[in-house]
């Protein structure tokens, strides 16, 4: 069966950023959530959420399309895949996040993986978001950079992620995921968030190290259409 190319949940999240309106996703690490829970933490996430993020740096297939399966039975939330690797791509979501981590170097990441990916991808219905992932530096090494080997951009680098970010839009990419890695000390900075924001024409999606709604809507006001929490709501402190 062919790949889904009309962009349902996309043009959602690119009308929502277009009307200035904001997202919240919740990232499901099926290394992490025991599939035997999940439906007692869907139950406490936020009211506000608008999308389920499921992914992590490392993980199996099974494990990965158990977890979204469950996800399923439990929410009428868009599901999207946020793939560590092209075993995490699985059926039963709704969409991927196609992601190149364009702030590395490391080939494998910014198109074997993907390459890997579509003997499974083509026998699928779920829908392609092409992706820009960018890892910048949250204090501290996170699984991200342990797995693809790269190192994050640092945080006094404004031109290269800015430059990083505008090559990503040019290339095609219809997000832009700035990353400080899960488990971040810091969060990124808002500072460079609204740069990113302001060269941008496509949605901006942040994630990592974001602990309070107090910090989630600094982010917003930043210039970013989603934050995507999970540690946080792991440990109950979201």
């Amino acid at each position: 069966m062919a790949v889904i190319t009309v962009p349902n949940i996309y043009s959602q999240i690119a009308e929502a950023a277009s009307n200035g309106e904001k997202l919240f996703a919740v990232l499901i690490d099926p290394q992490r959530q025991k599939t035997a829970e999940i439906d007692r933490f869907l139950a406490k996430i936020p009211h506000f959420t608008t999308h389920i993020l499921v992914g992590g740096s490392t993980g199996a297939r099974s494990m990965t399309e158990a977890c979204v399966k469950t996800i399923k039975q439990h929410t009428q939330l868009p599901v999207l895949l946020f793939p560590g690797n092209h075993k995490q791509v699985v059926p039963g979501a709704d969409a991927l996040l196609f992601l190149s981590l364009i702030s590395g170097r490391n080939p494998d990441y910014l198109i074997g993986e993907q390459v890997k990916s579509i003997p499974y991808l083509k026998q699928s219905q779920l829908e392609v978001i092409p992706t820009g992932y960018m890892l910048i530096d949250g204090g501290n090494e996170t699984s991200v950079q342990l797995v693809s080997g790269t190192a994050p951009m640092r945080t006094d680098a404004l031109d290269d992620i800015l430059h990083t970010a505008l090559a990503g839009q040019y290339a095609g990419k219809k997000l832009i995921y700035l990353e400080a890695g899960s488990g971040a000390l810091n969060p990124v900075a808002t500072s460079i968030i609204k740069e990113v924001s302001n060269v941008l024409s496509i949605p901006l999606v942040v994630g990592g190290g974001i602990r309070d709604r107090k910090k989630m809507l600094e982010i917003y006001e930043a210039g970013a259409t989603m934050v995507v929490v999970g540690t946080a709501l792991e440990n109950d402190h979201f």
